[in-house]
């Protein structure tokens, strides 16, 4: 069985995988041992590469998200107690009279802890944020101002809330990883010529309406994409491999050329890709996306 996802994130790229796999970089797990993915998500391109490459010997992942990363260390280092208590959390739910008021009971114990931060409460954190991303809403992690989490629960009638045999080939594949909650720039001393860096930050939105950027409290406006290109040539400049995927804005408005701007030194592919969400019906259904890569070219 292969890993995967432990959890659905927003910008998942699981659908997409076949074609971001098809831009890795020559010599990967020969003369590229090092991976580093500072926008981890959901990490369907991490365990793919964890997975299926045995000479990538160091690897560095990180997120802003605080709950997201402490889920990922609470599977790489405590894998048992945890799937000890999301079985609890499943046999409580599945059997309660009225799992609706069971749901939104667990949400304010967890906005609670999220709150508190004690640190003995991160097994339970971790728990928890897999046991929502399981019922809620479209499996949304969404935060409001207050940085609470916010997503009503869903209509699942079977969910599955503990995925032991995943959640232990996670747990394995994660040994070797160094995983951080922080910016993205902090990835910067570990990667170096001998690294192969996959970059998916938040998407420029294609439309005013379609931005999803409240998964932390902060966005990420053209500004940042701008700063992030800035990073990516600083790496480039250390001899690092660098593949980027972003929304192509040309899919809403032909003139717009923000990408293909900021990257024009770059190499630029548009791949098909299918979006079911979105207020304007015109940037449903099949979509280009943009897969950036900082070789080939």
């Amino acid at each position: 069985m292969t890993a995967k996802p432990f959890v659905k994130w927003a910008g998942g790229k699981g659908q997409l995988l076949p074609k971001i796999r098809k831009a890795y970089p020559a010599g990967l797990g020969v003369d590229i041992t090092k991976y580093a993915e500072p926008f981890v998500g959901g990490g369907a391109v991490l365990f793919d590469i964890l997975s299926n490459y045995n000479g990538i010997t160091d690897v560095y992942i990180s997120d802003i998200n605080a709950e997201l990363i402490n889920t990922y260390i609470m599977i790489r280092d405590r894998a048992a107690p945890l799937i000890k208590r999301l079985a609890i959390l499943k046999n409580e739910f599945m059997g309660s009279d009225c799992r609706k008021e069971y749901y939104y009971q667990k949400r304010e114990e967890f906005n609670a802890l999220k709150t508190n931060g004690d640190i003995e409460e991160n097994l339970e954190k971790a728990a928890l944020l897999i046991f929502f991303n399981k019922t809620c809403f479209n499996g949304l992690y969404r935060v409001n101002r207050k940085g609470e989490f916010n997503v009503p629960m869903g209509s699942y009638k079977n969910p599955t809330i503990c995925d032991e045999e995943n959640i232990e080939k996670v747990s394995s594949l994660l040994q070797k990883v160094e995983i951080v909650c922080g910016d993205y720039k902090y990835s910067e001393n570990f990667i170096d010529k001998n690294t192969f860096v996959y970059f998916d930050p938040p998407y420029r939105p294609l439309s005013e309406t379609a931005s999803f950027t409240s998964y932390t409290e902060d966005g990420f406006s053209d500004t940042k994409q701008k700063e992030l290109a800035k990073f990516i040539k600083l790496l480039t400049n250390k001899g690092a491999k660098i593949v980027l995927s972003n929304s192509d804005p040309k899919n809403s408005d032909k003139q717009d050329d923000f990408f293909d701007e900021l990257y024009s030194t770059y190499n630029i592919n548009r791949v098909q890709a299918t979006r079911m969400i979105n207020s304007n019906s015109a940037l449903r259904g099949k979509i280009n996306e943009l897969i950036i890569s900082n070789f080939g070219v």
